[in-house]
């Protein structure tokens, strides 16, 4: 009634012919209609159609996280959609909502790059389920391993599948895979998850443990909220090294936790035991006894006192320089390409939190930028190719489709900024992608006068091309057009515009020498009209026939214009008595 674009969602017809499954699909589509929120995609409504139950919700247009992680995502795009998920699940959170199947396909992000959560229709609101209980609902892949289970679910089961969506869209993978779903929720329940960093190289120490803390089999052993998990990830990206997660005990304590396997395992001692002076342990005492050592002779020989190493990452240059100056530092300073914005501290060496010599050197690494790169020509590809090189060259393309009278559909137009612009490794750059020529609608113009029609097919984007014709109809108004109003062309497209001349002009018929009747016939058959005048004539064949016409044959006059035909009437000739002399002859 609003006149507005939606996405309608149906309920499937094995659940419709349930009583009691729609009314708890109504109250979950009213649960999810109070949520309000940038991160989540809006229910309109619900209702009913010929039997059919339905959600209408926001029309989000743009593209499935799923897809794009088919596409590719860097480590920072990945991050950044995570974190908007997390804000969407918090505010359902917050307002007694779990949504219980979050996976890429239920998120849609934007031309903006806005990421939106979808399909909360089979949430859990308050105490209302929608499955009977001890039943399973969700997807295998991103099944927390207490929905695996059966068992109750809450706001940490969506931590876990949020976790999983991180994994997947770091790695390109999700955490386990198998032929069968059966088989995947057993690896959820039971299996150690490999560190997104061992199958993409890009994943910092400090993200690998934000993954796999969220990832821990135990809800309690993973964030405590939605607000905690984001919190994580910006310590995580201040801090890619981890020294913010503590020593590396902390890190073994996360990967336990998430069922990871630790990065040295501890050799299994065999049945039956082994004695205490072991080859490997004398190996350890070795070991222990050098790095006692070693601390002595440094203890022994270091020039001054030591302190603490203040955290300078993510400071600027000059920032960083003064406060390991107020310290007692000397600085060396490194200069590396990164994502990081340009003269920001991206590492430190001695790391945060440990202690040097006062007067030693701390060196910090600093970002030059992403560096520049120049944009390929791609016009004429097809547009996941055009994609990929753009991609390749480390932008960041976002399509916009654009009608073209000379790109076949599908293929790219361009780019903006244009083929040979410079610009930073990481910026957006919009793909033109052609839906080929633009179509209009045809404009309906029978009955219009023709410089009428001819302004508004102009103004529609296509050409007139008129044609005249006789008809009933007055001369100037159209009488026919080709292709109909109302119809869809391309632009520029030809329209045929059949214009009247008014009637056709009569042509005189020859008709003297035929009798009154027949020639009126032929006269209002050329669609004239008849005028008859009388002539007298004293030829008795003539009587009834017509002697003459006026206009005569051949002329071209208006239908409706009289034709006057002079028609015979015989009269008898007058007989003149004139005096005689009657001379009588008398015959013998």
């Amino acid at each position: 009634m609003l006149n507005r674009r939606v996405a309608l969602k149906f309920l499937h017809e094995r659940f419709a012919q349930d009583a009691k499954f729609v009314e708890r699909f109504r109250r979950e589509a009213s649960s999810a209609a109070g949520l309000q929120h940038p991160n989540v995609v809006g229910v309109f409504d619900r209702g009913t159609f010929d039997g059919t139950h339905y959600i209408a919700m926001e029309y989000v247009e743009g593209a499935s996280l799923k897809d794009l992680i088919e596409r590719g995502l860097s480590v920072g795009e990945a991050v950044e959609i995570v974190r908007q998920v997390l804000a969407g699940a918090r505010y359902a959170h917050a307002h007694g909502i779990v949504h219980r199947d979050l996976k890429p396909q239920n998120v849609l992000v934007d031309a903006e790059g806005r990421a939106r959560v979808t399909d909360f229709g089979i949430a859990r609101a308050g105490a209302s389920e929608i499955t009977q209980t001890g039943s399973v609902l969700g997807t295998a892949q991103y099944l927390s391993p207490e929905q695996a289970q059966g068992l109750p679910v809450t706001a940490a089961s969506d931590i876990y599948s949020i976790g999983v969506l991180l994994y997947e869209a770091l790695t390109g993978r999700v955490p386990f895979e198998a032929d069968s779903p059966v088989t995947v929720a057993l690896k959820q329940v039971s299996e150690r998850p490999r560190p997104p960093s061992e199958l993409n190289p890009a994943v910092s120490r400090a993200l690998d443990a934000v993954v796999l803390k969220a990832l821990a089999k135990d809800p309690d052993n993973r964030f405590a909220s939605a607000e905690e998990f984001e919190q994580a990830l910006d310590a995580a990206e201040a801090d890619p090294s981890g020294g913010s997660l503590g020593d590396t005990a902390s890190y073994a304590a996360v990967a336990a936790a998430a069922g990871a396997p630790p990065s040295e395992p501890p050799e299994e001692e065999p049945p039956g035991g082994r004695g205490f002076f072991t080859p490997a342990r004398l190996a350890f005492l070795g070991i222990l006894l050098l790095a006692l050592g070693g601390v002595l002779v440094y203890a022994l020989t270091r020039s001054g006192p030591s302190v603490l190493v203040p955290t300078v990452i993510g400071k600027s240059q000059p920032q960083a320089e003064a406060i390991l100056a107020d310290a007692g530092f000397e600085v060396a300073v490194t200069s590396v390409p990164s994502d990081n914005p340009p003269g920001t501290v991206t590492e430190q060496d001695p790391p945060a939190g440990s202690h040097a010599d006062k007067g030693s050197t701390v060196t910090i690494t600093v970002s030059t930028g992403r560096g520049t790169v120049v944009v390929p020509d791609v016009a004429g590809q097809p547009e996941k190719r055009a994609l990929a090189a753009l991609r390749e060259r480390g932008l960041r393309p976002r399509e916009t489709s654009r009608s073209s009278s000379t790109v076949r559909a599908g293929l790219a137009i361009g780019t903006v900024p244009p083929a040979g612009a410079e610009l930073e490794r990481g910026k957006r750059i919009v793909l033109l992608v052609s839906t080929g020529a633009k179509r209009v609608s045809v404009p309906s113009v029978i009955g219009e006068q023709q410089d009428v029609a001819d302004t508004q097919i102009r103004d529609a984007g296509l050409i007139p091309d008129f044609e005249n014709r006789d008809s009933d109809a007055p001369a100037g108004q159209v009488i026919a057009q080709d292709p109909a109003g109302g119809s869809t062309v391309k632009k520029h497209t030809a329209v045929t515009v059949v214009v009247s001349n008014g009637p056709a002009p009569a042509v005189v018929p020859n008709v003297v020498g035929l009798s009154q009747d027949a020639a009126k016939g032929d006269l209002k058959a050329a669609g004239l009209s008849v005028r008859i005048v009388k002539r007298s004539t004293t030829d008795p064949n003539e009587d009834g026939q017509v002697l003459d016409q006026a206009p005569s044959a051949g002329t071209r006059l208006s239908p409706g214009e009289f034709v006057t035909v002079f028609v015979g009437k015989f009269t008898a000739p007058t007989t003149t008595t004139t005096p005689t002399t009657t001379t009588s002859t008398t015959t013998p």
